[in-house]
């Protein structure tokens, strides 16, 4: 393997090393059992060893293209000093858990995964169980009953969500002969942080700004009450930054992050009013209004999709309809145990 100029043109999840500037290096990273493919590592390179800007899983296939990759310039495993980690995603921590216990290396997490690490810790916690409650919240009852069939049968390994060695706020991050800011940008998880580098114009944007998909919002162990509405304000706060080379976790970079947050913004406030004018004058769960919307960029029905991305669909369905509430232009009651939303 070879180190190699990037090309956004590319396809982007192929395997190599490829420098997006001076000392910085993409590394796709493959994830076999999920939709988006890989996973973007970036290895920052200096005298004093390597920083990596999240991991990847702790799978052989991660593990040994990362190998790979660092052999590529002239590192191990052993000579990453830091990991830097975006959000508390399986595909963005784990695997630096795993080389911390072995090679060591410091593990640095945005604050606000706070709660998540916990619950992820705790013994008596039970995958998926709680989404199943909020399923019954929303209305779709079939959904909450799919969950609690497969509850007993989805395993995680505490082992993976092990507490990191800092909790990040807003500061600097010095690197030897960079320095990054880790600036919080909750919405897609509650501890979500981006990593900017003044100097070279860089964001490493984690899953906060993606070039050609929306991140889920709302789906983790323990979720916020208002997500959407967090995550709009964080992509207003990138925004009103100064324009950067944008580095995402997944796809290809991009030579501009504000072009593509406005399409962000815009796609969010299409998707406000769609579900304000599904509700109308009637008063629906947000199982209801999930069902009469299109998913993805296929513009896929709702009934099309897996029971998974089905949840995912109402749980985004529902933070909008919550943001809508904030805003004036839906009511929100709850009647014996599920959420209705009707014309404010």
């Amino acid at each position: 393997m070879r180190v190699e100029p990037d090309d956004p043109t590319g396809d982007w999840t192929r395997e190599g090393v490829f420098e997006v500037d001076s000392g910085v290096y993409r590394i796709p990273l493959p994830l076999p059992h999920d939709g988006l493919r890989a996973v973007n590592v970036y290895a920052i390179c200096d005298s004093s060893g390597v920083v990596l800007i999240d991991s990847g899983w702790p799978i052989a296939a991660d593990r040994d293209r990362l190998e790979r990759a660092l052999a590529a310039l002239d590192c191990g495993l052993g000579d990453i000093r830091k990991f830097l980690i975006t959000h508390v995603h399986r595909d963005h921590y784990t695997l630096a858990v795993a080389l911390r216990r072995e090679f060591g290396g410091e593990i640095a997490l945005g604050a606000g995964e706070q709660p998540t690490i916990a619950r992820l810790n705790d013994p008596d916690h039970r995958p998926m169980i709680e989404h199943a409650a909020a399923m019954a919240r929303h209305g779709a009852d079939e959904l909450a009953a799919w969950i609690r069939e497969r509850a007993d049968q989805i395993r995680i390994n505490p082992g993976d969500w092990e507490p990191p060695d800092v909790w990040l706020e807003e500061t600097d991050v010095p690197l030897g002969e960079r320095t990054l800011q880790a600036l919080p940008t909750p919405g897609h998880t509650q501890g979500h942080v981006v990593f900017i580098e003044d100097a070279a114009g860089l964001l490493f944007a984690g899953d906060h700004v993606l070039p050609h998909i929306t991140p889920s919002i709302g789906f983790e162990a323990a979720p916020a009450e208002l997500p959407l509405a967090n995550y709009l304000r964080s992509l207003n706060l990138v925004r009103s930054l100064p324009d950067r080379k944008l580095l995402p976790a997944h796809g290809p970079v991009q030579p501009t992050v504000h072009a593509r947050v406005d399409e962000l913004l815009e796609h969010h406030a299409r998707r406000l009013d769609e579900c304000a004018a599904i509700v109308g004058g009637d008063c629906l769960t947000p199982y209801q209004v999930a069902r009469q919307m299109t998913w993805t960029r296929r513009q896929r029905a709702f009934a099309d999709l897996d029971e998974f991305n089905q949840i995912l669909a109402v749980i985004e369905t529902a933070a909008h309809l919550d943001v809508l509430v904030t805003q004036d232009r839906l009511r929100r009651q709850e009647v014996d145990g599920v959420l209705r939303y009707s014309s404010a």
